[in-house]
C-alpha cells in the first residue's frame, strides 16, 4: 500500500503528495509485515508489563520523551546530547551547547500536547498550538511564525529542494 507518491513541482524537483486519509481500500498487509507487526505487539506488551514494575512511571516517560525529543532534534542539525539536557536540568554544568534550549522546549511541547489531547481533538488549531509551544520565545522563532503552517517550501537535507533527501508536501498541499 502506498500511503503517497512524488509529483513534480514547478520549482524542477518533486515534493511528496500523501494520499487521502484515512484510506478508502482497507489495509492489507503481507506476511513480514504481520510479522513485524504481532512482535510489535509483542515488544508493547513487554514494555507494558515493565512499567508495572517501575518506580515512577512519570519520570519513566519524561526520560523518554527527552531521548525522542533529542533524537527528532538531530534532524535540525542539533548536536546536544540527553546527557547535555539532563546536566541542564539539574543546573550541573553551565557551559552546555545552545541546542539544548531547543531540545527542553521539544519537551515541553510534548508535555503541553499530551495533556491539551485531554480537551481538544487532533485537529489543526492542536497542530498550531504544538508549534507556537514549540518555538515560543527560542533561538528557532525569529523570521518564522510560530503556531502558523508554512507559507514557502521547505526541504530536509541538502541546500536546495532539488538535491534535498525529502521534500514534504507544497503549502497548497497542506490544508488537505
Amino acid at each position: 500500500m502506498k500511503i503517497g507518491k512524488l509529483i513534480q513541482q514547478p520549482g524542477g524537483y518533486k515534493a511528496f503528495i500523501p494520499n487521502p486519509f484515512p484510506p478508502k481500500e482497507p489495509f492489507i498487509l503481507n506476511p513480514q509485515t504481520q510479522l513485524l507487526h504481532a512482535r510489535a505487539v509483542l515488544m508493547l506488551g513487554k514494555l507494558d508489563g515493565i512499567t508495572q514494575l517501575l518506580p515512577d512511571l512519570d519520570f519513566f516517560i519524561l526520560m523518554y520523551i527527552t531521548k525522542e525529543a533529542t533524537r527528532s532534534s538531530e534532524i535540525e542539525g542539533t548536536r546536544a546530547t540527553i546527557v547535555d539536557v539532563i546536566k541542564s536540568e539539574a543546573d550541573i554544568e553551565h557551559r552546555l551547547p545552545e541546542d539544548v534550549e531547543r531540545i527542553l522546549h521539544y519537551v515541553k511541547a510534548m508535555e503541553y500536547g499530551l495533556e491539551r489531547l485531554e480537551t481538544l481533538p487532533l485537529s489543526l488549531r492542536f497542530i498550531r498550538e504544538i508549534h507556537r509551544m514549540l518555538l515560543a520565545n527560542t533561538a528557532d522563532a525569529p523570521g518564522k511564525t510560530p503556531g502558523e503552517f508554512r507559507i514557502s517550501q521547505n526541504w530536509i537535507g541538502s541546500g536546495s529542494p532539488n538535491t534535498a533527501h525529502f521534500v514534504p508536501p507544497p503549502p497548497s498541499e497542506l490544508m488537505r
